[in-house]
């Protein structure tokens, strides 16, 4: 029988967090012979593929095994969208656990809302209790509440982490484009979904990320995004506004949450974000410099004289 939902797992490096992955995709209560599962290992250098294949030699899902050399997300998600046999993709991260209904309540979703393009499912931290993997928390509250309000077609651009993809729509836009590096690729494809004139939405469960809860790790990441974004920000300036990704505007962005942050969660934590945003939006800002001065170079380089 052709299965109705592709679990899409791309991943590199993820053997300290893709068995708790990939045991939450085997727990679904969705019937397991309308799912697969295509696994893109993206460059592992440990034992990711390894934990791949062990797991597909055991498991009652069908899966798909696909392994390349160092390419990048965009490539990564494109083997999954190019040989997926559901009508519907879901993404899933190697440091993400999905509760055991949430296939079943995605591919719901979907299918009472044919106009839906790609449905977000709110995301939740899972660490060791560590403030900082608290801090990222919360916001995602916040833009889940709004979220709520606002309705489909006003919702956030999503990203791929547990969101649900219809695959008509993705195709229709010609999948993810190969040639951004680094992030952003998902924002991309939902802004050129939405563009195509299907819906975004938030779906009704959530799954979880795991995080360890450190400043470094949170540094490296938004630094990482940054750079990834400026490739985005070249492509199409209307995603976002460069110009509020900066210290004094995450400072203020922090203030600004405070109030609903605090009615949402109760939490005294709620009083840091302001140092939490400043601190993301100058890594971020940083990464997006550093990724602009290699491309400047780049390009000189290659000018013919």
């Amino acid at each position: 029988m052709v299965p109705v939902v592709t679990i899409g797992i791309c991943v590199k490096n993820s053997e300290s967090t893709l068995r708790e992955a990939i045991e939450s995709v085997v727990g679904q209560d969705f019937p397991h012979y309308l799912m697969e599962i295509i696994f893109v290992d993206d460059g592992s250098e440990d034992a990711t593929l390894s934990i791949i294949n062990e797991y597909v030699s055991r498991i009652d899902v069908s899966t798909k095994v696909f392994s390349t050399e160092w390419r990048g997300l965009s490539p990564a998600r494109n083997t999954v969208v190019d040989n997926a046999a559901g009508k519907y993709i879901l993404w899933l991260d190697g440091d993400m656990i999905l509760p055991s209904d949430n296939v079943r309540q995605q591919v719901e979703f979907m299918e009472q809302n044919p106009k839906v393009g790609i449905a977000k499912t709110r995301l939740l931290i899972k660490g060791p209790g560590k403030i900082v993997a608290t801090l990222q928390l919360i916001p995602r509250i916040v833009d889940d509440a709004k979220s709520r309000e606002l309705g489909m077609q006003k919702s956030k651009l999503p990203g791929t982490g547990g969101a649900i993809f219809r695959v008509e729509a993705i195709r229709q836009v010609g999948g993810f484009d190969n040639a951004l590096k680094g992030c952003g690729e998902d924002q991309d494809a939902a802004y050129r979904v939405s563009v195509a004139g299907w819906l975004l939405a938030q779906s009704p469960t959530f799954c979880c990320e795991v995080r360890n809860g450190s400043w470094k790790t949170l540094w490296n990441r938004y630094f990482w995004r940054g750079q990834g974004s400026y490739y985005l920000y070249c492509k199409n300036r209307k995603i976002f506004s460069v110009y509020k990704m900066n210290p004094i505007a995450g400072f203020m962005a922090g203030v600004l949450q405070i109030p609903a942050a605090y009615r949402l969660t109760g939490r005294k934590s709620v009083f840091l974000l302001p140092a939490y945003f400043t601190f993301i939006f100058t890594a971020w800002p940083l990464g997006f410099f550093k990724a602009s001065v290699e491309h400047d170079v780049s390009s000189l380089r290659r000018k013919p004289y």
